[in-house]
């Protein structure tokens, strides 16, 4: 662990005593459980894996269709607390599984939008709402919608 100083706590404890932080944490968490919940219950191609709440850099969820079950590929569904955004990664069962297919999309045409990173949790990547207006979760919700169909339909067209 990172050596932390009593200057970290102090500000921390201003920032929690400030009552935003944990408000919209609180709120950006009961979110991403309900896309979960979302997905799990409007969606039986995809099999809608565990909730990982993260340590404020990440809170993502799995989506493996079940199409593609075989394959040990898994989408993930991501919130980056350091940008402020939604993404969809592309990750692997375990890291060979994950160097064998991104060796294998590199080769591949794909669009511009996915990307190529040295993320060791991911092959591609893919930014789904850069800017979340959390006013509007249904809109949020349609783009991550639509993202999953498109990243799982031009994975499994490239394998095929």
């Amino acid at each position: 662990m990172k050596e932390l100083s009593i200057e970290h706590f102090e500000d921390y404890k201003k920032q929690m005593e400030l009552g935003i932080l944990p408000e919209v944490y609180k709120g950006l968490i009961e979110y991403m459980m309900s896309l979960r919940t979302y997905f799990k219950s409007n969606f039986p191609e995809y099999l809608v894996g565990s909730f990982y709440q993260g340590y404020m850099d990440m809170t993502y969820f799995p989506v493996v269709p079940i199409s593609l079950k075989n394959s040990n590929l898994k989408f993930a569904v991501v919130f980056d607390h350091l940008k402020i955004r939604f993404e969809i990664w592309l990750s692997g069962k375990n890291r060979k599984i994950q160097k064998e297919y991104q060796n294998l999309l590199k080769q591949k045409e794909l669009d511009k939008n996915y990307i190529f990173t040295e993320n060791p949790d991911s092959i591609i990547e893919m930014v789904v709402v850069e800017n979340p207006d959390f006013n509007d979760l249904n809109s949020i919700t349609t783009e991550i919608e639509r993202g999953i169909e498109k990243f799982v339909k031009d994975v499994s067209d490239v394998l095929k």
